[in-house]
């Protein structure tokens, strides 16, 4: 009997001890369970097929013909709600949609919502990232840095080496 409570209470401690491990892990990446939804924000727009066939490409009308119909660049946000990696970059694209407001758009695509718009691309892995210059061919991307700050640093620089380009 002794065997058996002592048994029970050492589960019960490891369980609880990861438990709190997990709450330690959070607090020190930042990331919650209300902060890694991936939301639209004022910076940035989440995009349906027809709201990407009105605002970017017209790809029903030209498939093998990019025009894109925006009068600003653009970062395309390809995610699924269940992406670890896509929780983690969605704020912080958010982030810098807002510093460059008014130079760039910012639009989101939900994988799991817009299969069809995946497909156009060829998405395979997410997050992906779709640069959208105002003259010229798009660039995609896809992963993201070891933190928050590569992270940060990779869209500065893919913003300014792809859409704010000086010509």
């Amino acid at each position: 009997m002794k065997h058996l409570f002592l048994t029970v209470a050492v589960v019960a401690i490891v369980f609880s001890a990861c438990g709190n491990k997990k709450q330690e892990i959070n607090k020190n990446t930042g990331i919650t369970n209300s902060s890694i939804k991936t939301t639209e924000t004022n910076s940035s727009e989440k995009l349906t097929k027809a709201l990407f066939v009105e605002k970017v490409w017209d790809f029903t009308k030209s498939p093998n013909d990019w025009k894109y119909l925006g009068n600003k660049p653009a970062i395309i946000d390809f995610y699924a709600d269940w992406c670890g990696p896509c929780k983690i970059a969605s704020p912080i694209l958010d982030e810098v949609g807002e510093e460059y407001a008014g130079k760039i758009l910012v639009y989101k695509i939900n994988t799991d919502q817009e299969r069809e718009l995946a497909q156009v691309f060829g998405i395979t892995g997410i997050p992906a990232f779709l640069y959208i210059p105002a003259n010229g061919k798009p660039v995609m991307m896809s992963g993201i840095g070891r933190s928050k700050e590569e992270t940060k640093k990779m869209f500065i620089e893919n913003i300014e080496k792809y859409l704010l380009v000086k010509k």
